[in-house]
């Protein structure tokens, strides 16, 4: 954990030294046995995203602490174990809110047993306020058909390919380069 608070303040001296306001998140690949996919659908000024579920941390959070709050939120998912973190991944954009430069993600992997209802604890004016306007299981050859579509992280249907076929990996990859 001691090595964890390190890196997240070596993380944090580095955006500040470059000006960068980078707001630490979570999330997670929930991931069923028959390769269904947990995605959340953003709808930003931008334009619209499928990305995975989790968000923020909020302050004294950790990283886990974070994932099991915003799991619980968005799509009243328990969990007790969080999972392996498997991909980081980080961007650089102006928020909408204009409070951030961009995000640093630590992202976990969730085997559940059997895709499931998604019932919020939030309400849909909640979480729309937060940009979130769907949230559905894809299988991973409809996210490998869907190029019309923007998905997050960016080569997500390559990475859940790897995932599948090889399992976490050892320690996380940066599935944004």
């Amino acid at each position: 954990m001691n090595s964890h608070r390190n890196s997240q303040s070596t993380d944090t001296a580095r955006d500040v030294a470059n000006g960068l306001r980078i707001r630490p998140a979570s999330r997670a690949v929930i991931l069923s046995p028959d390769q269904h996919i947990l995605l959340v659908r953003f709808e930003f000024p931008a334009g619209q995203r499928w990305a995975l579920p989790g968000g923020g941390l909020d302050p004294g959070e950790n990283h886990e602490m974070a994932l099991r709050r915003e799991l619980q939120e968005e799509l009243g998912l328990e969990i007790a174990d969080t999972g392996s973190h498997i991909w980081t991944r980080e961007q650089h954009i102006a928020f909408p809110n204009g409070l951030w430069d961009g995000q640093r993600e630590h992202i976990h992997l969730l085997l559940v047993d059997e895709t499931f209802a998604v019932q919020p604890r939030l309400t849909w004016d909640e979480l729309r306020a937060e940009y979130v306007h769907e949230i559905r299981w894809w299988s991973v050859e409809e996210i490998g058909k869907s190029s019309h579509l923007t998905f997050v992280p960016r080569y997500l249907h390559r990475h859940l390919l790897e995932l599948i076929a090889n399992g976490p990996p050892a320690s996380p990859v940066d599935v944004e380069p």
